[in-house]
């Protein structure tokens, strides 16, 4: 007799068909599910309240999921909801706003372009911070892009995004007993989340294939709706795929470079598949970060099938509507995949388009001839798209420096690649009760016009006393919720009850609270304002004016000196001269965020200038009425250089900006002008109450900050930017060059190849300018230049005259350029160019030279790399 197979409670039961359990709404409450589906409500606080009605302990813990939670609620609760007059009646006024906000059409994009001049934009990225229980983010990039796609839905643009849906995401934080970072990954039910998988003809999930070494691979696709904008996830966990496969999608940032370029080769391939799947047509791709940049090549390989054409001309017509943002100046922030790699992984590829693996790691390589170099994703994003920027006016100029040998003789200033500030989404980050007041004292319009600036000047009508009273009340949330997840984090930790009791003392409701919650990386120096214990000892425990602090974070996974910081902080908050003052709030999401940001009354930033690219919490903060307290970097350097002489009345910097050769002194620098403006002037005015118990000072400054900022650094303003100066010229611009079967773009093409081969022959002969050695100043100065063409025609060409300051070393600084017209050609064949200009507005030693480079209507930018000659 054979023996059966024992079972027993680990063994897992495989089901031969699944089906899908949703809840049962009341007829009166089925308008609840449409809500409850679109993420309009993360940022529409009507909505938030009406699920909170509901079960407001059964919403805190689903983690703020609508659809778990109508699926949790017993029977009786939805009966008796649906009973309830007034329930019915906020449900009436939730459902309506909803299908008026998806059906409007009096958006700004709508008012500004005609019906037919829509073209559609894909938004890329590997993470997207929406909301709190769709955990597929892990920080600022992620939050940054759920930002950009609800200000895209409220401002009516054509957008649609794209990423990956994770089965475990980032992973929860919790502290061991040594306060050292654990990592605990929790499984996404992706049933019980408001997403809904995309389905061919209602039945069989909507899939694409992709290519792997000897297999392929499937993605399925969900779908979440952003307001008006569709959000595309990709999720490899399908039976299909093997086993390993499966966990392609697995964690956010987690595995080895293998793990890396499969999840980016899903994002990339694979997400410009399921658009074209779902029939989409998009004219503009945006790349937020370089984790997608292989969607630049399958556009490209796509274009070659379409059309039977090379690679040099797909790839004009791709770069046309490719529009690339980079995000980090830290170079462990950008991916690069060692040739092995790209060689197994890209060696079909790079066939199918027509190059040699040499030609095609070129992509990736800032020095096309090193065989050893590994192929970065940020260098492929570069070459290929059309516009490119960074997100600050800082961050804009350290990644020209970081990027620019790819252009060699290109002055750094010159480089091509922007820059776009980044912003905040004001209607999720602002404190509701400060929403009221805002409606209150500058208009409603506020939420549907942030970026108008005349609108937030009209905070100053607000009466000192209701700000204070509102700013008073988020703090004292702040404290309230700090309290009990200190006591959460000591009860799961085994802490004794004597230990949970006093948790109920940590904090005071009234006293001066500095947050400072980010990801935790080593240049963003958390524990610089511990540098000296025993002078931050005195300011916290001030008998009258008394100080405190709460910390939250990540560090990544294997980053153990960025653990390291946490864990020095946590040893901190244990002596007793710090327990009631200092607080470590454990697994950091945009919940503990949102109250970090709204109660908070001065916001700590301390980054390692420039390593910081934007930084948006402070800006949050600032919406909130919270003063920042910053090191002069990221936006934070913008938006204090740009207040001027009036920098100090909206907060204030540490530093001024200075470089320093040695990191340890730059540290204890700032770190002893932390403490002094702490002593000095931060404190005391917090402190410096009039007879009402206000102060007033303070509260000005509240003012001028939210009055100053708040209309430029929000995501409005910022998709404004993007739509104006890239997404719309690149549309017009793919257009162009694809109209027909790409004629525009083979024209360029060709010419491109007729220019690089001509390039090597063309120099510049002579230059002969004005023979004087001083000119004063409103005298026109000439120059003429004969320069050999060779093969190109003057029309090729762009001859200009370079000129400015020159420095202690002989270089020309801050150059600015004059175009030089051609006036003729002499017997030897030489082209003459010829200009008459001003030397310059300011006195001092200037110098001249004078440069060729390519020119065509067609180039975005003249700077072609390799292609520039200089005198």
């Amino acid at each position: 007799m054979r023996a059966g197979r024992v079972w027993n409670v680990n063994d897992s039961v495989k089901p031969i068909r699944t089906f899908s359990v949703i809840p049962a709404l009341p007829v009166d409450l089925e308008p609840l599910r449409a809500v409850a589906f679109n993420l309009h409500w993360a940022w529409n606080p009507d909505a938030l309240a009406l699920f909170r009605r509901l079960d407001s302990d059964l919403w805190e813990a689903t983690g703020h999921n609508p659809v778990k939670l109508l699926g949790r609620l017993d029977q009786a609760q939805l009966e008796a909801a649906a009973a309830d007059d007034s329930f019915r009646a906020h449900l009436d006024r939730v459902a309506h706003d909803l299908r008026e906000y998806l059906a409007g059409a009096a958006t700004w994009y709508g008012r500004e372009r005609a019906a037919g001049d829509r073209p559609q934009i894909a938004y890329f990225s590997a993470e997207f911070g929406v909301t709190e229980c769709l955990s597929i983010f892990a920080g600022g990039l992620g939050v940054l892009a759920g930002d950009h796609l609800k200000s895209a839905s409220d401002l009516g643009l054509p957008l649609v995004a794209v990423g990956l849906l994770y089965q475990q995401g980032y992973f929860h934080q919790y502290l061991n007993e040594a306060g050292w970072q654990q990592e605990k990954y929790v499984d996404n039910d992706f049933h019980n989340l408001p997403i809904t998988l995309e389905r061919r003809d209602g039945c069989e999930p909507r899939m694409v294939e992709l290519e792997f070494p000897g297999r392929l691979v499937y993605a399925q696709i969900w779908r979440a709706d952003v307001g008006r904008v569709p959000l595309y996830l990709l999720d490899t966990n399908v039976p299909l795929n093997r086993p390993e496969d499966r966990t392609i999608t697995d964690q956010l940032y987690g595995g080895d470079i293998e793990a890396r370029i499969k999840q980016e080769i899903v994002l990339g391939i694979g997400g410009y598949r399921a658009l074209e799947l779902l029939g989409y047509d998009p004219a503009v791709y945006h790349l937020n970060e370089g984790h997608s940049g292989f969607l630049a090549l399958e556009r490209v390989r796509r274009l070659m099938e379409e059309h039977e054409v090379s690679f040099a001309e797909a790839s004009e017509a791709a770069s046309a509507g490719l529009v690339f943002t980079s995000h980090t100046p830290v170079p462990a922030g950008h991916d690069y995949f060692p040739p092995d790699v790209m060689h197994r992984y890209f060696g079909d590829y790079a066939a199918a388009l027509g190059l040699s693996m040499h030609d095609f790691m070129a992509l990736g390589r800032q020095d096309a001839h090193n065989e050893g170099e590994s192929f970065c994703m940020t260098i492929l994003a570069l070459r290929l798209a059309s516009y490119s920027n960074g997100v600050s006016e800082l961050h804009g100029e350290v990644t020209r420096r970081m990027w620019e040998r790819i252009w060699p003789g290109v002055p750094e200033r010159e480089v091509p690649i922007g820059h776009v500030t980044n912003g905040i989404h004001l209607r999720t980050w602002v404190a509701p009760e400060l929403a009221q007041l805002y409606d209150r004292y500058l208009g409603p319009r506020w939420r549907d016009e942030p970026a108008n600036g005349a609108l937030w000047q009209r905070v100053s009508r607000i009466p000192a006393e209701e700000l204070w009273r509102v700013h008073e009340r988020c703090r004292e949330r702040l404290v309230s919720f700090a309290r009990h997840r200190l006591r959460e984090q000591l009860a799961q930790s085994g802490a004794t009850p004597a230990e949970l009791a006093a948790a109920n003392e940590v904090l005071d409701p009234e006293a001066l609270t500095i947050g400072f919650s980010r990801r935790f990386a080593t240049y963003k120096r958390a524990t610089l304002l511990l540098r000296d214990p025993e002078r931050l000892a005195r300011i916290l425990n001030d008998p009258e004016r008394p100080v405190q602090i709460i910390f939250a974070g990540k560090a990544h996974p294997r980053d153990d000196a960025g653990k390291e910081l946490i864990r020095q902080i946590v040893a901190l908050t244990r002596e007793e001269r710090f327990r009631r003052r200092i607080v470590f709030l454990e697994d950091y999401d945009m919940g503990v965020a949102s109250l970090l940001v709204q109660g908070a009354d001065l916001w700590l930033n301390t980054p390692r200038r420039p390593m910081e690219a934007s930084g948006t919490s402070g800006m949050k903060a600032a919406a909130n009425g919270v003063l920042n307290l910053s090191t002069l970097d990221g936006w934070w350097a913008e938006a204090w250089e740009g207040a001027g002489a009036d920098a100090t009345s909206i907060g204030w910097g540490i530093g001024r900006g200075e470089r320093y050769d040695d990191s340890k002194e730059q540290d204890q620098v700032e770190a002893d002008d932390l403490y002094d403006q702490l002593e000095r002037d931060a404190i005391p005015a917090f402190y410096g109450r009039g007879v009402d118990g206000l102060p007033r000072d303070w509260i000005e400054r509240m003012k001028r900050s939210i009055g100053t900022l708040t209309a430029y650094f929000n995501t409005n303003r910022m998709v404004w930017e993007y739509a104006e100066h890239f997404y719309r010229p690149a549309a017009a611009r793919y257009q162009e060059l694809t109209a027909g079967e790409l004629e525009r773009a083979k024209e360029l093409a060709v010419w491109k190849e007729r220019v690089r081969a001509a390039w090597p022959q063309l120099r510049v002969l002579e230059v002969d300018g004005d023979e004087v050695s001083q000119v004063t100043i409103g005298t026109p100065l000439r120059v003429r230049a004969k320069v050999w063409t060779g093969d190109l025609a003057p029309e090729d060409v762009a001859v200009e005259l370079y000129l400015g300051p020159v420095n202690a070393d002989g270089e020309i600084t801050e150059g600015r350029t004059v175009p030089m017209e051609p006036v003729g050609q002499e017997e030897d064949g030489g082209q003459l160019f010829e200009v008459s200009t001003e030397p310059g507005s300011h006195s001092g030693l200037h110098g001249f030279t004078v440069r060729v480079l390519p020119r065509h209507p067609d180039l975005v930018t003249p700077f072609v790399p390799g292609l520039i000659a200089w005198a």
